[in-house]
């Protein structure tokens, strides 16, 4: 009984530790449960209508719209603003399709299989133009062409050395077809909205009537600019009021924060740029010297490579065509810098040549199981061709169809480095005749060529260029970096950037409202760590140093304010409403001035300006000159009044208050009713109008963008 009455006075004490241990397990619980969310959270791209898009899925989606511009534009990679249009396309395409998806699916709208036949059969769909399977005589979209190509990739899935190319195609088409059934389920939806929207004849007339019926009109104004605006005062309440009465102009449907920064791009020194330019020297005096251009090129590590042919002056750089356009053959420019690529050149103009355009041409390839044996074989071939043999006859005994083919300057006159084989490839069917047969020994085996047309001879150029870009040495970098650093790491405040910038030589720049959808801070490459840190820091926090741009630019940035979604604040809008209220309280004064007035006379009496303004009508806002302003209140008031009117009390505009009597009131010269054409034109606007319901759909939609974290 002892025991157990010890066990029961301990009770309180290990009832606390049981509610103890119970509630470090459940708060370890929500931790991980937390942790798990906050990690998802982070591989989420975004978010529309709670449908939610992984890293992983956006990225396919960005692969497949790469590999379809590579497809159709005939591109090995895109550039990085290229790349950054893509990711908004894809994104914006996702924001959208899931937001009509969930449209249609409350209305019960859908795209089925025989709709979409029904668009492939009559082929007027532009996007199926973009297709590989267009007629080429009719220049129109072929179904059949769709449907054997279709039995063709199954076939080909059997056959390795093919299944790829048919691959490629394939996946082409399938992003096609998709992109078909968006946009009918699109047109489906806007069809069925613009059923919603009609006119009649009523409106139909009273919107003629506004585009038609002039009024001229004497009017008096005393111009806002006549009152200077240390005359009028405004408080607090006067601001707070205007705000109040505008507040839905300051809604904020995303968040956005304001930052300041320093920026500091490095450049050569004094140092660095004799360098480069004793190096452009060497190099110029090599080419003088008669140094195989090729290797002076290749040595300087120019930005041209040498191609080791003829090109035409269009796919010269700009510089360079100006540059030889002042020289003769033969000769050796001087060092030149060229400011926009920044850059040094030297160039010497090697030959000029007269070259067709575009060379039709065909071929039979030669092949052994040694090179001799190839020159050997194709030494007969060649001259049994010489001596008359058919060129197609021939290439059928080896397996070749010898099909001609067509060879345009801008196929190979951008190359980079060819190598030796091409080089020797491309000058043969440049140079060759008409019908002239050439014998070409390659590296793997033999090429008989022939050339069986020339077309538009023009003026090529041999040109060795070396190009070299004016960089900052590692020292200059170095140094560079240190006196950033240094600048950082002892400022620690945006108080302490902004009082210490101009001592180091740097400044303070403002960007105001950055949005997480931008791809770069401050315009410079490379800034997505940057971006992330702006979108988790707080207001008055100061960044690291960033080294961004390419390469070759650093940066810090301050925090100074973010923007919720929602209502701005009065603070930040202030600028857009104080002149508002400023107009307010200039009409007031300018509108006791005219404050009893009957007649133009007595508004001119009290130091007001007066013109006559003709042809006013409803639907076009009056511009006075008088007032500097555009003023749609003016017409509005002129059109609801009688002819010899005048009126009744100041009417507030843009630039100025006006009183005003109307002259004349009459209808446009030629202007003819037409009830069915006006109702028309309004329905047409109308749909306009509704056109913008995207972005009514999209505010409520609850859209999160979180492309910054990982794009």
């Amino acid at each position: 009984m002892a025991a157990i009455g010890k066990i029961r006075s301990w009770g309180p004490v290990l009832a606390t530790v049981i509610g103890l241990a119970l509630f470090a397990f459940i708060a370890e619980e929500m931790f991980r449960s937390c942790e798990a969310t906050s990690n998802e959270r982070r591989q989420q791209v975004g978010e529309v209508l709670g449908k939610k898009i992984s890293v992983q899925d956006f990225q396919s989606l960005v692969d497949e719209y790469q590999d379809v511009i590579k497809m159709t534009q005939g591109r090995d990679n895109l550039s990085e603003e290229e790349l950054n249009q893509v990711k908004d396309q894809v994104w914006q395409q996702f924001v959208n399709n899931t937001i009509m998806e969930k449209e249609a699916a409350k209305l019960g709208l859908t795209v089925t299989d025989e709709e979409l036949q029904n668009v492939l059969k009559a082929g007027t769909n532009p996007m199926l133009t973009q297709t590989p399977f267009v007629n080429q005589e009719t220049g129109r979209f072929d179904v059949t062409q769709l449907t054997k190509f279709l039995a063709d990739y199954k076939k080909a899935q059997q056959t390795p050395e093919v299944a790829e190319q048919y691959q490629r195609i394939y996946n082409y088409w399938k992003f096609i077809e998709k992109q078909l059934r968006d946009n009918l389920l699109g047109q489906k939806y806007q069809t069925l909205l613009a059923q919603c929207l009609f006119s009649n004849p009523v409106s139909a007339k009273m919107a003629f009537a506004g585009q038609n019926e002039e009024n001229d009109i004497q009017l008096a104004a005393i111009p806002y600019s006549t009152i200077k605006d240390d005359e009028v005062q405004v408080t607090e309440a006067d601001l707070k009021a205007m705000y109040d009465s505008k507040k839905e102009m300051f809604k904020q449907y995303i968040e956005s924060r304001d930052i300041k920064y320093v920026d500091f791009k490095v450049v050569p020194s004094a140092t660095d740029r004799t360098e480069l330019m004793k190096s452009m020297n060497d190099a110029k005096t090599q080419l003088e010297s008669g140094m195989a251009a090729a290797e002076v090129v290749r040595k300087a590590q120019s930005a041209l490579p040498y191609q080791g042919f003829a090109v035409s002056r269009n796919s010269l750089p700009t510089d360079i065509a100006a540059q030889i356009d002042s020289m003769q053959v033969g000769q050796v420019s001087k060092v030149f810098e060229t400011r926009f690529d920044n850059t040094l050149n030297v160039v010497k103009y090697i030959a000029k040549v007269q070259q067709p355009d575009s060379v039709e041409y065909r071929q039979i390839q030669v092949g052994g199981e040694t090179a001799e044996d190839a020159h050997k074989r194709a030494d007969s071939i060649y001259n049994a061709l010489k001596a008359g043999a058919d060129f197609e006859a021939l290439a059928k005994k080896y397996g070749q169809t010898a099909e001609k083919q067509w060879l345009t300057s801008q196929m190979y006159e951008r190359m980079t480095t060819p190598d030796a084989d091409t080089k020797e490839y491309i000058t043969s069917l440049t140079t060759l005749g008409v019908n002239e047969l050439k014998n070409l020994a390659l590296t793997q085996g033999n090429m008989i060529l022939q050339v069986t047309d020339r077309k538009h001879m023009v003026d090529k150029f041999d040109v060795a260029v070396v190009k070299h870009t004016i960089d900052f040495s590692k020292e200059t970098y170095s140094q560079a970096y240190n006196n950033f650093s240094q600048y950082v790491s002892e400022n620690k405040t945006l108080e302490e950037l902004e009082k210490n910038a101009a001592k180091f030589g740097y400044s303070v720049q403002e960007h105001k409202d950055l949005y997480n959808s931008e791809h770069t801070v401050a315009g410079l490459r490379s800034t997505r760590d940057a971006m992330k840190w702006i979108f988790d820091a707080k207001a008055g926090e100061v960044s690291p140093l960033y080294e961004c741009g390419n390469n070759d630019h650093l940066l810090v940035i301050a925090l100074t304010k973010v923007h919720p979604e929602g209502y701005r604040d009065l603070a930040d809008v202030e600028d857009m409403v104080k002149p508002e209220v400023i107009r307010d309280k200039k009409f007031e004064k300018a509108a006791a001035k005219l404050a009893g007035v009957k007649s133009i006379a007595d508004a001119q009496a009290k130091g007001a300006v007066v013109d006559s303004v003709r042809q006013i009508t409803f639907a076009a806002p009056a511009f006075i000159q008088a007032a500097g302003a555009s003023e749609p209140v003016l017409s509005g008031a002129v059109a609801s009044m009688k002819a010899g009117q005048f009126t009744a009390a100041p009417i507030k505009g843009n630039g100025a208050a006006y009183v005003f009597q109307v002259l004349a009131k009459k209808e446009r010269e030629g202007a003819k009713f037409d009830a069915k054409q006006q109702m028309t034109q309004l329905q047409q606007r109308a749909l306009q109008a509704a056109g913008r319901f995207m972005n009514e759909l999209y505010f409520k939609a609850n859209v999160k963008d979180n492309r910054y974290l990982f794009f």
